[in-house]
């Protein structure tokens, strides 16, 4: 199977193509001084044979197209990779939902999660860790074959709220004999940035590098209306009168 083509690798192919190139062409001056030191010293009654040389020179060519056509695929692999980060970008700014069991709560807002169960569990429950592995909520949720949503706004079992965090979820499920069902979780956050972790492109939700290929859909997050005191919406400031 193909490897998938990254960063770093593009580099290092890259470095390969020039090293290549270079290589070549010491070769081919090496064998253009051998082949002039040759002929100067040659018998005029027996003359070379050329065909040897001219097989050489061929050789040298074939090479030098290959190196050439390498240089164009890094060329387009790397316009690739940038187009790759260029979109990402666009994610910057925009609520995502993407696989995972961990997830960033900044604090405030509350973090939609939706699971689904292989079939109808009797009981299900949702429990919240914290970064060094607390248990800080545990719920009873739906327990629906298919797809079920939960929100957690931040509460703990024991009262008051949660601070900001990287927290991860996990969904136990039972069916009606006591045996475990299987489940798997879909975690949303806000994106503020982009990165490249080992030549693969990242977007930074909080404290968690989400995947690109783990984002199953994005959006714009919604616009809070700020009211003034008189029960209106706030109006926006004036525009100073020019000088």
């Amino acid at each position: 199977m193909a490897s998938d083509v990254t960063i770093s690798s593009a580099i290092q192919q890259q470095q390969g193509t020039s090293a290549a190139g270079t290589q070549l062409a010491e070769d081919f001056n090496q064998f253009l001084t051998l082949l002039t030191v040759q002929l100067q010293n040659q018998d005029p009654l027996s003359p070379m044979d050329t065909t040897e040389f001219t097989n050489q020179i061929v050789s040298f060519t074939g090479v030098e197209q290959q190196i050439n056509t390498n240089q164009k695929l890094d060329a387009l692999v790397a316009m690739g990779l940038t187009n790759a980060f260029t979109g990402a970008l666009q994610y910057v700014g925009l609520d995502i939902s993407y696989l995972s069991s961990e997830f960033h709560y900044d604090g405030a807002k509350p973090v939609d999660v939706s699971y689904a169960l292989d079939e109808q569990a009797a009981e299900t429950k949702v429990s919240i860790f914290d970064a060094s592995g607390g248990l800080v909520f545990r719920a009873d949720v739906s327990s629906n074959v298919g797809v079920n949503n939960f929100t957690w706004d931040g509460s703990l079992t024991n009262g008051g709220t949660a601070p900001a965090g990287t927290y991860e979820i996990k969904v136990d499920a039972l069916d009606i004999e006591g045996n475990a069902i299987s489940s798997s979780t879909v975690v949303t956050g806000a994106v503020k940035g982009v990165e490249t972790q080992n030549g693969t492109i990242f977007l930074l939700v909080g404290d968690r590098a989400v995947p690109v290929g783990s984002v199953l859909n994005a959006s714009k997050p919604p616009i809070i209306v700020v009211e003034d005191e008189g029960g209106g919406e706030e109006d926006p400031p004036a525009t100073p009168p020019a000088a």
